[in-house]
C-alpha cells in the first residue's frame, strides 16, 4: 500500500496545528487536545496524522453500520406516506450545517463540531422518541433502570462497533454526544470545562441508572455547547414544516407574537435564531440568546409540543407501536435463552459480534438490537413473527 511521503506528511501536521492556532478563538477546543481512551491502538498517533483527531473521528462515524441506518429512522413523524418528511439522516446534517455555521462565526473547532452531531443521534431507536419511551418502560418492567438514547449513541461508537471493540472516539466527541440533549432549551450554555475520562465515563454509566440524569450534564467543549443547541434550531422550524405537510397543522396557527420575533417558515426561523445567537456569543466562553428570542424560542418549542409532538392524531397508533416493542422484546429474550442460533438476533447481531460480546446480560443484547434497528427493519420483524408464512405450495 502507498503511502504518503514522510516530509510531505509532517509539513500537513504542522500546517494544520498553525492553521488551527492562528485562526480559532482561544475558547475553542484545539485537534491536538483530543484524548483517546486507547491511544495506543491507534496505527498512526493523532499527533502524527495528516487527519486532526476530531476530523478522523468524523471519519469513522460516517464510515460506521449504525451511521448506515440513519437513512431509515423516525424523526418525528412515522406513518406517513410522504417522501418529503424528514427522516433521522436528513437532521443529523441538518444539525452540522447550523452548528458549523455558528461554529465558523465564532470561529470554533468545525471538525469537533461535525463529528458531534453525525454522531449524535446513533443511539436513536425506530419510532423516534416515542420508541424510546417504550424501552424505557420495559426497562423498568425487566428491573433494568433506564434506556437513554443519549447514552445508546456512546455506546454504539464505544462499545458496539468494530465487532463489539468500539471505534476508540476522543473524548471530546463522545462527551459531546452524550451531553446533547436538544429536548431541554436553556437560554445560556456553559461548557464543563473540568472533565476528564474518569468523570465521563461516570457520567454515561449514570444515564443508564437514573432517570432523567442526561438532562443535568453539561458539554466539556464550546463546540459541544454549539452542536446541543443547534440540534433544537435544526428540527424546531423543520418539524413546523413536516407538521404542515402532513397537514397535522397550519402555518397561521403559529401564534403572531412568536411569528414577529422568529418568522413563520424553516429559513427565517433558523436564520433569526443563528444570528440571535453569534450576536451575543461572539468572544465569549457561552452560547446564549438575547431575552426576546429566547422567550419567543421558548413559546415555539411549547407550541411545537402541543399541536405537533403531542398531537392526538400523531398518537392514535400508539398503543399498536407499544406492543410491538414489547412483543419482539420477549422473543428476542426467549431466542437468547433458548441459544437459536438460527434466530434473527444471532442471525443479524450476534454473529458480527466478538465472541466477548456474549458476557452481556441477555436484555442487554436485545436492547443494542432493537434500538439499532431501522423502522422498517423492525416492523418487518414483528410481521415475520405474527403473520404466517407461505408454505410455497402450488397445486
Amino acid at each position: 500500500m502507498e503511502e504518503i511521503r514522510a516530509d510531505i506528511g509532517a509539513e500537513i501536521v504542522k500546517n494544520n496545528l498553525k492553521r488551527e492556532y492562528s485562526s480559532l478563538s482561544k475558547y475553542a477546543c484545539k485537534s491536538s487536545r483530543g484524548k483517546r481512551l486507547y491511544p495506543e491502538r491507534e496505527v498512526i498517533p493523532d499527533r502524527q496524522n495528516i487527519r486532526p483527531s476530531f476530523f478522523h473521528d468524523t471519519d469513522r462515524i460516517i464510515h460506521s453500520r449504525a451511521y448506515t441506518r440513519y437513512i431509515d429512522k423516525t424523526q418525528v413523524f412515522f406513518l406517513f406516506d410522504n417522501d418529503h418528511i424528514t427522516h433521522r439522516v436528513l437532521h443529523v446534517q441538518l444539525v452540522s450545517k447550523i452548528a458549523r455555521t455558528i461554529g465558523r462565526c465564532l470561529k470554533l473547532n468545525e471538525d469537533l463540531i461535525e463529528a458531534i452531531s453525525l454522531g449524535h443521534d446513533l443511539g436513536h431507536v425506530p419510532y423516534g422518541h416515542d420508541g424510546e419511551r417504550y424501552l424505557t418502560s420495559i426497562c423498568k418492567n425487566y428491573g433494568m433502570n433506564y434506556f437513554c438514547h443519549n447514552a445508546q449513541s456512546v455506546r454504539s461508537l464505544m462499545e458496539l462497533e468494530n465487532r463489539g471493540k468500539g471505534l476508540n472516539l476522543t473524548l471530546q466527541v463522545l462527551d459531546g454526544i452524550l451531553c446533547h440533549n436538544g429536548e431541554l432549551l436553556k437560554k445560556v450554555y456553559q461548557p464543563d470545562t473540568e472533565k476528564n475520562w474518569d468523570r465521563f465515563l461516570e457520567e454515561y454509566e449514570n444515564c443508564w441508572q437514573i432517570e432523567k440524569f442526561d438532562k443535568t450534564i453539561r458539554p466539556m467543549t464550546l463546540e459541544g455547547c454549539v452542536m446541543r443547541i443547534s440540534d433544537v434550531i435544526a428540527y424546531i422550524g423543520r418539524d413546523i414544516e413536516d407538521a404542515v405537510t402532513v397537514k397535522l397543522i397550519e402555518r397561521a396557527e403559529i401564534p403572531e407574537d412568536i411569528v414577529a420575533v422568529l418568522g413563520s417558515t424553516n429559513n427565517q426561523i433558523i436564520n433569526n435564531l443563528v444570528i440571535d445567537i453569534v450576536n451575543n456569543s461572539y468572544d465569549k466562553d457561552y452560547i446564549t440568546f438575547s431575552d426576546q428570542v429566547y422567550d419567543a424560542l421558548n413559546k415555539l418549542l411549547k407550541f411545537n409540543y402541543q399541536y405537533i409532538y403531542q398531537n392526538p392524531m400523531k398518537q392514535k397508533q400508539d398503543h399498536k407501536i407499544r406492543h410491538m416493542f414489547e412483543y419482539l422484546f420477549e422473543v428476542y429474550i426467549k431466542e437468547l435463552n433458548d441459544c437459536k442460533n438460527n434466530s434473527t438476533v444471532y442471525k443479524w447481531h450476534l454473529d458480527s459480534m466478538d465472541k466477548s460480546y456474549l458476557n452481556n446480560p441477555s436484555y442487554k443484547i436485545v436492547l443494542d438490537f432493537i434500538a439499532g434497528m431501522t423502522d422498517d427493519f423492525f416492523n418487518n420483524e414483528f410481521k415475520k413473527h405474527i403473520i404466517p408464512e407461505s408454505f410455497g405450495l402450488t397445486l
